[in-house]
């Protein structure tokens, strides 16, 4: 596996993802049922700023040094789960998805982590030690289907893979339509960059083809025109987004596009329906 995401932990990308994915768990915990979150391509689970991948970047300087940097109340939560895992007031340690879903846990829900790879599991099972959460070392798609539908009535799955391997995007696309039909009421998350533009609008009509019903895009677009050949940007595919969630949205990203526009540029976060 050539992608480590301790290179790139922290990034823009890691902040609007988790701000999201925060606020979307939050706004299902409204209602006091549990819920089972599962998340496919899980990672190492907690990632070191400091570390020489990290620093050989510097990508959290442009991610959550600025979040940190900013005094937006809106981004509030993000940044707690954030010092959660730190001792001083800037940000040494980076939870990853997994560490940030443990925080959530109410009594009643149950939290479902996957990485399929044997060094990153291992480091992830440390990262998770003393949580309740289960971690499984399988390949990603065939535990997002095997999985569903969860012990619970109500959950969330996570999906954000590397996007290392060609036929990554088909992968995704064949699988959320069949998880679909397993579990049409569920909650999905899909991470994507965004770096082609052609390429995400070829992919948005094929999921637009699935027919579902919900699905909300949040595309965060951090130039002013698109730099060929390298990140521009990353975005979430949310299946079934709740109305809460959905109803305090515009304000959120407003706060995130503010706190991560590059100098120079302004940026963009766009959302839209995909649903037929």
């Amino acid at each position: 596996m050539n992608y480590r995401h301790s290179f790139h932990a922290g990034n823009s990308a890691d902040v609007v993802k988790h701000s999201l994915l925060i606020a979307l768990v939050r706004a299902l915990q409204q209602k006091q049922g549990a819920l089972t979150l599962i998340d496919t391509h899980a990672g190492c689970g907690l990632y070191d700023l400091g570390g020489e991948e990290a620093r050989r970047t510097g990508e959290a300087t442009q991610g959550v040094l600025r979040a940190f940097a900013d005094s937006n109340p809106l981004l509030n939560d993000y940044r707690a789960a954030v010092q959660a895992v730190n001792v001083e007031a800037e940000p040494h340690f980076y939870p990853g998805s997994p560490r940030i879903l443990a925080q959530l846990l109410r009594s009643q829900d149950f939290l479902i982590l996957n990485e399929k790879h044997a060094q990153d599991a291992y480091a992830l099972r440390g990262a998770m030690r003393g949580t309740s959460a289960a971690v499984h070392e399988r390949d990603a798609y065939e535990l997002w289907l095997a999985m569903l539908p969860p012990r619970t009535p109500r959950g969330v799955v996570v999906v954000d893979p590397p996007y290392e391997q060609p036929d990554e995007r088909a992968r995704i696309t064949g699988t959320l339509a069949a998880a679909h039909r397993k579990w049409a009421h569920g909650v999905t998350v899909i991470w994507y960059p965004l770096k082609d533009r052609a390429t995400h609008v070829r992919w948005k009509e094929q999921l637009r083809g699935l027919g579902i019903p919900k699905l909300l895009l949040v595309e965060h677009w951090l130039y002013d025109a698109d730099q060929p050949g390298i990140y521009n940007g990353a975005g979430l595919f949310i299946v079934n987004p709740p109305y809460a969630f959905t109803e305090g949205l515009p304000p959120l990203l407003e706060a995130l596009r503010a706190a991560l526009a590059p100098e120079g540029h302004r940026g963009e976060i766009m959302t839209g329906w995909l649903g037929n």
